[in-house]
């Protein structure tokens, strides 16, 4: 996006976000026609073989995540996330949900954490790393947080590749998404920003590969719902 490019994406995605918060929720569900609820489910299925006690929750936004995980029993989980509005609408979450002894969601910078060295027990974050201004930055960060042998687990959408699916999906993304979210929000950027950033990110294999290269072994990928979004996995070496 040209307001990106001169802004600096960092701050636009910031400025995105809290004007959205309201109605952040309502549209993620309405517009993934609650897709997303079975998404994060599998994504903490995944995160439960290994047993994680402390959990970071980077690009938390309202916390979904973060509460999802509450089925693996850990003593902490700490979300961060640079839109101030949204981390103010998961606490009240959290909090209405009695769950704010263990799970704390914090303004934070996914590129600069202000968290010790090799202090948790997995890392995680859903529909996040796109909006990274620096994509092996905050990565990087990640890894350095985390415990040797601690799994990273990223959720993001992707894009389809096999017809009929994806003409469907392209033709939802770019012509109807984009007025719906308007609608429903009255922000116009933020739902135009969407299948751009989508487009734009390194999916797939050529994700993995900025996975090793941040640190990571053991990367795997998982398609869901027809590649419209892809959990990837690594480890800490």
């Amino acid at each position: 996006m040209e307001s990106i490019n001169k802004e600096g994406k960092k701050q636009q995605v910031r400025s995105m976000f809290n004007s959205i918060a309201p109605r952040y929720d309502f549209l993620n569900h309405f517009l993934s026609a609650g897709i997303d609820y079975s998404w994060r489910k599998t994504a903490i299925k995944i995160l439960k073989k290994n047993n994680p006690e402390i959990i970071l929750d980077v690009a938390t936004g309202t916390g979904d995540l973060a509460i999802e995980a509450m089925k693996l029993n850990p003593k902490k989980i700490i979300g961060v996330d640079i839109a101030e509005d949204m981390v103010t609408i998961g606490q009240k979450k959290v909090k209405n949900k009695k769950l704010d002894k263990i799970i704390d969601l914090q303004v934070g910078d996914s590129e600069d954490l202000h968290f010790e060295d090799n202090y948790f027990d997995a890392a995680m974050v859903a529909f996040g790393v796109r909006n990274f201004e620096n994509l092996e930055k905050g990565l990087t960060e990640m890894n350095r947080v985390l415990k040797k042998g601690a799994m990273i687990l990223v959720l993001e959408f992707s894009k389809p590749k096999k017809s009929p699916v994806k003409q469907v999906y392209n033709f939802y993304f770019k012509n109807i998404l984009p007025g719906l979210g308007k609608m429903i929000s009255g922000d116009s950027s933020a739902y135009t920003y969407l299948p751009e950033s989508v487009g734009k990110f390194p999916a797939g294999e050529e994700f993995l590969k900025i996975l090793q290269k941040t640190g990571f072994s053991q990367t795997k990928q998982k398609p869901l719902t027809f590649g419209v979004a892809t959990i990837y996995t690594g480890q800490k070496i």
